[in-house]
């Protein structure tokens, strides 16, 4: 049996009680759309488990989705909340549609430092701008390589971001850390040195696609 992630239950509620209710009211026909609703939101909140690589000094997608924009940040980085993290940084931005899992996890392990929530607009999650104009909450993780940002970023339709982590938290690589529900995008920030191992147009899955390895 597949898991579900906790917070597509009342959606999956809702969506099995009209159904109940239509087909009481007017019959098993009449309820195929309220059917195909529900197994949408069973299928849009599945949860599968994830091979996570054991291997030292790698950093795994956060995001199932495709790699969208990589983008050298030569600046301080700076959330939308004006939280600076000192350093230089590359930037992935994965795009998930509504076919994807929508479940984030951890890149590498590390300390929770922060977690931003910033509000803001809801541009289609593919437009550039929509990384620092769209609501969001960044997670900056302190590990052994230094810190990273992860920004969950709402969409067009995605209108909710849930990080179920907080300060002082510890996460391991591949865990779970929070989800997007509805199609939208999610923007890793590496320190510079990793060496990237995807490119644009790449599909990736959360926790098992390798997106940087230390550089030796």
């Amino acid at each position: 049996m597949v898991k579900l992630a906790p917070e597509g239950y009342p959606y999956i509620a809702g969506a099995a009680a009209i159904t109940v209710i239509v087909i009481a009211i007017g019959g098993l026909w009449i309820a195929f759309f309220p059917f195909i609703l529900t197994f949408f939101m069973l299928f849009f909140f599945r949860d599968p488990e994830r091979k996570i690589p054991g291997n030292g000094g790698i950093f795994v997608s956060p995001a199932d989705g495709k790699i969208i924009l990589i983008k050298d940040e030569s600046n301080n980085l700076i959330s939308p909340s004006a939280k600076k993290v000192d350093g230089e940084f590359v930037g992935i931005s994965i795009f998930m549609s509504p076919l994807d899992v929508h479940v984030n996890r951890a890149p590498c392990d590390g300390t929770v430092e922060s977690v931003i929530y910033n509000p803001g607009k809801f541009l289609s999650a593919f437009k550039h701008e929509a990384s620092l104009q769209n609501e969001s909450i960044s997670m900056i993780l302190d590990t052994k390589y230094g810190k990273i940002m992860i920004r969950q970023v709402a969409g067009l339709i995605a209108r909710r971001a849930v990080c179920r982590v907080k300060v002082g938290d510890s996460l391991n690589r591949g865990e779970r850390y929070g989800i997007i529900k509805f199609s939208s995008r999610l923007d890793v920030f590496l320190p510079k040195e990793i060496d990237i191992k995807v490119k644009l147009g790449d599909r990736v899955k959360a926790g098992e696609t390798i997106i940087g390895i230390v550089s030796r």
